[in-house]
């Protein structure tokens, strides 16, 4: 079901409906979200056994990364988690997804300047954005600032995990740094932002992915939208 393009605030009332109306746990709407982009990111590799490295943050953007790692190791491939926070620090739904990956000994690796970010990004042939999501405002600073302009400076192909770190959800203004992915997996529906004619270069070619939201709730959102 194709859903016009929605707001920040649009896309949390989604969320929040499939969870207090529905019942429909968040770590099921994040496993759906990381399983279908895993596919994609898959596809998108192609014939590729390079390694995909995941770059995760702290919330919920970070927690569909540690379940895209997990999907793309049942895909056959080769995968490293590069963390930018204390994965003790993590909280929800993104805590559990952190400790699937840990016990499933997937590789995890924790960074925290420039030096280490190069070396574990060296070798990628996909670099997945899952640091800061669509409730995310202003510029990234700190080692979110440097994760970005590492995978800026990568040859490698770019995915960010439903809209590209840096960039506005809702008037698609890019701060900088701002990822620039050659793909946005996108959850629910686009983003109001992508629309902006600047955002382009760095949302790349865009892919929508569903969360296991029902059409009924899909449809009764649609009639409550002006």
């Amino acid at each position: 079901m194709q859903l016009p393009a929605l707001s920040r605030e649009q896309v949390r009332r989604v969320d929040q409906i499939a969870l207090d109306v529905y019942g429909i746990p968040g770590a099921v709407l994040m496993e759906n979200a990381g399983r279908g982009a895993a596919a994609i990111i898959d596809e998108l590799a192609g014939s590729s056994r390079g390694i995909v490295v995941i770059l995760c943050g702290s919330g919920n953007n970070a927690g569909d990364g540690y379940v895209i790692a997990r999907h793309l190791e049942l895909f056959g491939r080769e995968v490293r988690i590069v963390s930018i926070v204390d994965l003790d620090s993590l909280k929800g739904d993104a805590r559990l997804n952190a400790d699937i990956a840990r016990k499933s000994e997937i590789e995890i690796r924790t960074a925290v300047d420039r030096n280490q970010l190069q070396a574990l990004l060296a070798d990628a042939e996909v670099i997945v954005d899952g640091l800061l999501g669509t409730g995310s405002r202003g510029a990234p600073r700190g080692i979110f600032a440097e994760a970005l302009r590492v995978a800026n400076e990568s040859p490698a192909m770019r995915v960010a995990v439903d809209i590209p770190t840096g960039l506005d959800c809702d008037t698609g203004e890019a701060a900088d740094p701002t990822f620039r992915a050659d793909h946005t997996i996108t959850f629910v529906a686009r983003k109001q932002g992508f629309e902006n004619q600047g955002a382009g270069a760095f949302v790349g070619l865009v892919h929508v992915v569903g969360i296991g939201a029902p059409k009924k709730l899909l449809d009764e959102f649609l009639k409550t939208q002006p």
